[in-house]
């Protein structure tokens, strides 16, 4: 596999598989970017609605999501493409609630199916769930599968506290967040809040650059007890074609859904459509294209073995002694061919 190809892997597979999704980009110049978070509407008289984490130790949310990305470049008029799908189960894993409410769970990828298609390739499949042993370039996720990949703890309201890596994959960044940021403060229909973020990125002398970005929401919507949340991921530094292409896998946007009364996300959809020009050349392009979507999903049901009632119990011992009964008397009752056996034989009349 050469580097190229490389490259192509490292960003499908592990974005695809572990690529944490509450993430979504734009670029924004300075100004702008101020001037949109100083025009956050006032609620006057409006509904309030306190979003906040609510969850329980020992419990499980279980995610369905799906990931569907593609890489088309151009280096030199030479032209290579890439995709993958996945379709995965992932986990948040509650170890504890502490007392001040901060929650503290482990991030575990339970499940995953791949299709990945590399340049000039054929199509390479991997199913945790069937095959024994994974094809080459899967070695890293296969181990990952069901192991704690971090162990994070959040206040109620998203602001990440601690976040240990449990498992590392070579090539794996932080493309995005594991806990959507929920405000400070209740919000009403139309109120935006922000999430400064920071970024290294590689420069082209070989050293690397701090990033200015932020992640920002907007509530739309609230009904039936959901809430909608608009999330972008806003870029606020003046950035190179080289350093954008860096950035692709943070640009989405999308909507999220949170269970307010429940504390949780429920759905979100992301999906990303950038093209970049220049970014290793003069005559380079880059066209980025992703979807992604996560659903909250029930865990499978644990089989438990009943335990029969008194009642239940006096029912059946009742139902073996009347059946143990019944055969005996079938066993003792004479048959019509015994007592044809046993009956005496007519006598036969004296001849004279």
């Amino acid at each position: 596999m050469n580097q190229r190809h490389c490259v192509f892997f490292r960003v499908l597979t592990f974005l695809a598989v572990f690529g944490c999704s509450l993430a979504a980009a734009r670029f924004l110049p300075a100004q702008q970017a101020e001037a949109n978070s100083a025009a956050n509407p006032s609620s006057g008289g409006a509904t309030k609605y306190d979003l906040r984490y609510q969850l329980a130790t020992g419990e499980v949310l279980r995610y369905e999501a799906m990931h569907q990305a593609s890489i088309r470049s151009t280096i030199d008029e030479v032209t290579q493409s890439a995709q993958t799908k996945t379709d995965s189960t992932k986990l948040w894993k509650v170890t504890d609630v502490l007392p001040g409410g901060e929650i503290e769970f482990m991030n575990v990828v339970e499940r995953v199916h791949m299709v990945n298609q590399l340049p000039d390739r054929a199509p390479v499949e991997y199913d945790s769930e069937r095959d024994k042993k994974p094809p080459p370039g899967f070695d890293d996720v296969a181990r990952a599968i069901g192991t704690p990949l971090s162990a994070v703890r959040i206040t109620p309201h998203g602001k990440v506290v601690d976040r240990k890596t449990k498992h590392h994959q070579a090539g794996m960044e932080d493309y995005g967040a594991a806990v959507l940021r929920l405000p400070d403060e209740p919000v009403a229909t139309g109120s935006t809040w922000d999430e400064p973020l920071e970024v290294a990125v590689q420069i082209e002398d070989g050293g690397t650059k701090a990033i200015q970005t932020r992640r920002h929401y907007r509530l739309t919507e609230v009904a039936s007890g959901i809430a909608t949340i608009e999330i972008t991921y806003q870029v606020l530094s003046p950035v190179s074609s080289q350093i954008e292409s860096q950035l692709v896998q943070r640009l989405m946007s999308g909507t999220v859904k949170f269970d307010i009364a429940r504390g949780r996300v429920v759905s979100q959809q992301m999906e990303v459509d950038k093209r970049i020009l220049g970014f290793a050349g003069p005559t380079s392009s880059m066209q980025y294209v992703m979807r992604m979507e996560e659903k909250l999903v029930d865990s499978p049901p644990k089989v438990v073995k009943k335990t029969p009632t008194k009642a239940a119990e006096g029912a059946a011992v009742k139902q073996n002694r009347t059946s143990a009964s019944s055969s005996r008397q079938r066993s003792t009752k004479p048959t019509r061919t015994s007592n044809r056996a046993h009956s005496p034989q007519p006598k036969q009349g004296t001849q004279r």
